[in-house]
């Protein structure tokens, strides 16, 4: 049986929501399965086998998130359960050991809590899969398509 490796994520948050990246190019046969308390992830990349399970530290709202599988990752969008508490988590992962070793934060769309302003760009995920009825994107702000 081939090895099966575990996927790297990238992750950042604002006070309602999740973008997390599985930093994999050219995914084949992937299957996301992304419930209220975990997220499982399967996929091929490079003709090897990767795969991604987790518990989240709080609950998600499923229904409401969307992914999209990219030319050179898997990017998720994901609503945090608990809207009247709006707070940043101290980390993604219910298990503080796993998340230093399978998780790392995303540099390019974190932000201090102090400092957000807005929700993140979330025009990677048009044209993606809705877990819900989540539209999305903003209008006129097209993703980096085409790059290498």
């Amino acid at each position: 049986m081939a090895k099966v490796n575990t996927a790297p994520i990238k992750w950042a948050q604002r006070s309602d929501s999740l973008y997390i990246t599985i930093a994999l190019p050219d995914v084949k046969e992937a299957s996301v399965d992304l419930a209220d308390e975990t997220l499982k992830f399967k996929g091929k990349s490079e003709s090897k086998e990767y795969e991604v399970d987790i518990a989240f530290f709080k609950p998600v709202d499923s229904e409401g998130s969307t992914y999209n599988v990219l030319p050179r990752s898997v990017v998720m969008h994901v609503m945090k359960k608990d809207k009247e508490e709006e707070e940043f988590w101290p980390r993604l992962l219910k298990d503080k050991a796993l998340e230093k070793n399978q998780v790392k934060i995303d540099w390019d769309r974190y932000v201090d809590e102090d400092e957000e302003e807005e929700g993140f760009d979330t025009s990677a995920l048009d044209g993606g899969m809705d877990m819900g009825s989540m539209g999305g994107g903003m209008p006129g702000m097209g993703g980096a398509g085409g790059m290498p």
